[in-house]
């Protein structure tokens, strides 16, 4: 009795614990690509042509545009993948952006510049959680409990394409 009754105990305290974790798990459709339409401050995860969630987004403080150059405040607009994950994000969790790929670097050259890069999606560090405005260096914000959604539904290798 005393052994079944330690077992519940410590089964309830473990699901507890789990409860207010910032890593979900998700068992639904694949997300086979990600579509931002900058101008329309919207994010989709794709299963092939079904959207399976939408988000609204900030983007980068000058959002016009495609990136050109480091510490221009555009966020990129092209073809790239989803290549990293950071679990402890100061902007509480972020999958990385492939930019800049070998275009972005030619034309940052072609400019005298550095392309820049570390871009992200990510949450919102506690002093922007309200935000709604574009605000970021060039990633592309989400609130965290959506973030939470999108780092277990995104893999890494997706691809994200970015338009104007």
């Amino acid at each position: 009795m005393i052994d079944r009754r330690a077992f519940l105990t410590l089964t309830a305290l473990a699901a507890l614990a789990g409860c207010g974790s910032k890593f979900k798990t998700y068992r639904g459709p694949e997300v086979t690509r990600v579509v931002v339409m900058k101008g329309q401050r919207m994010m989709y995860l794709l299963h092939h042509d079904q959207v399976l969630k939408a988000y609204p987004i900030s983007l980068g403080y000058a959002p016009a545009g495609p990136k050109q150059v480091e510490g221009d405040g555009k966020t990129p607009e092209g073809r790239y993948h989803i290549d990293r994950r950071n679990p402890d994000s100061r902007y509480h969790l972020s999958v990385g952006i492939s930019y800049p790929n070998e275009a972005d670097i030619e034309t940052a050259k072609a400019l005298g510049m550095e392309p820049g890069g570390d871009i992200f999606i990510h949450g919102r560090a506690k002093e922007n959680r309200r935000r709604t405005d574009d605000w970021t260096a060039g990633c592309i914000a989400v609130s965290d409990r959506e973030m939470e959604d999108i780092y277990a539904m995104v893999r890494d290798g997706t691809v994200i394409d970015i338009f104007p």
